[in-house]
């Protein structure tokens, strides 16, 4: 249960730090103390979480559902984000150019790799790179998904 906690504390502050913290307060209606507990890796704050209200306020404001993916990653279901589009506004872009996205990201995440492995061990700050850049390579695969749905049904 500790993986997890810690697995969602990560998640969490990824999310209030995407919406920016003094944003996340005028949202949620929390003070920067509050939130910061959220996912403060103290051992006092270990059973403290993040309420799903707040993390609902916060998802919408934010460019990237992190908590919900973080609980969806644990129960190993996959989700179809649609980046906040509503089905009648155009996507930019198409299949193409998320390839090519694909094939950047998928470079910056190796030479993230790289980089972290060359002395042999994965500091903290290596592995939270590691998953930002993993984290915009899963949001490159929805969007091209996206697409390709797209195309399949017209």
């Amino acid at each position: 249960m500790a993986d997890i906690g810690a697995y969602l504390k990560k998640h969490t502050e990824a999310l209030v730090k995407d919406v920016g913290i003094e944003a996340a307060c005028e949202i949620t209606g929390k003070s920067k103390a509050t939130l910061g507990r959220y996912y403060s890796d103290n051992a006092e704050h270990a059973d403290r979480f993040m309420p799903v209200d707040a993390v609902a306020q916060l998802e919408n404001a934010a460019a990237y559902p992190h908590v919900t993916s973080a609980l969806a990653d644990l129960q190993g279901i996959t989700l179809s984000y649609n980046n906040g589009r509503n089905s009648d506004s155009p996507r930019t872009g198409g299949v193409n150019s998320d390839v090519i996205a694909l094939s950047q990201r998928f470079a910056m995440l190796m030479t993230e790799y790289q980089s972290a492995i060359e002395d042999g061990i994965i500091t903290v700050n290596e592995a939270k790179r590691l998953l930002k850049e993993t984290s915009m390579l899963q949001q490159v695969l929805i969007e091209m998904k996206l697409h390709l749905e797209e195309e399949s049904v017209s």
